[in-house]
């Protein structure tokens, strides 16, 4: 058996709805024809709609390692690399106590290497108002209805960030003036 063969069955295992099997079919690819990047590619693919993102993202780095001249690998690599960081970042807001900071962090991080990822931009958003900066919590709502103007979850963050930077403001103006007096 040669490798395409394995990637059709691969492909057919997707059809039916078994991505388990299609991952194991990519690996055997993979195994007969270790220099075939786009096996890791799809194998990659496959991987990350199955929610296994540390195995998509090895596949992905060996994809753009084998055949770096494939901009769609590079993409994919930096789109599996920042979903990875989100849910590591999710794991440092929900444990307690929570490590806020770096969850930041590896959240701008997720954002720049994909600036479309709108659970990063919720995430910011969350995370900035855990620690009343509210500012940057409204800023990160508003890119992420920007980017989905549909999406109910990004609409109500987005209201509650704006109305609590403005009670903020006008908390913080009233005791400017009280101080003043």
């Amino acid at each position: 058996m040669d490798g395409e063969s394995s990637i059709k069955k691969a492909y057919e295992a997707i059809l039916s709805g078994d991505f388990e099997q299609a991952i194991l079919y990519f690996e055997e690819a993979i195994a007969l024809e270790p220099s075939n990047g786009a096996a890791y590619y799809k194998c990659s693919i496959t991987c990350a709609r199955s929610g296994k993102w540390q195995k998509a993202f090895q596949y992905a780095e060996q994809a753009v390692q084998l055949d770096p001249e494939q901009v769609i690998y590079q993409f994919h690599l930096e789109t599996v690399k920042a979903k990875s960081l989100v849910h590591e970042a999710e794991g440092l807001l929900t444990h307690s106590p929570s490590n806020t900071e770096a969850a930041l962090e590896l959240l701008h991080e997720a954002s720049r290497l994909d600036p479309l990822n709108i659970e990063a931009l919720l995430m910011l958003s969350a995370a900035y108002a855990t620690i009343s900066r509210y500012e940057e919590a409204s800023l990160y709502a508003r890119e992420a209805v920007r980017l989905e103007p549909e999406h109910a979850a990004a609409r109500r963050l987005f209201a509650d960030m704006s109305r609590k930077r403005r009670m903020f403001r006008l908390n913080s103006h009233r005791t400017k003036r009280k101080r003043n007096r």
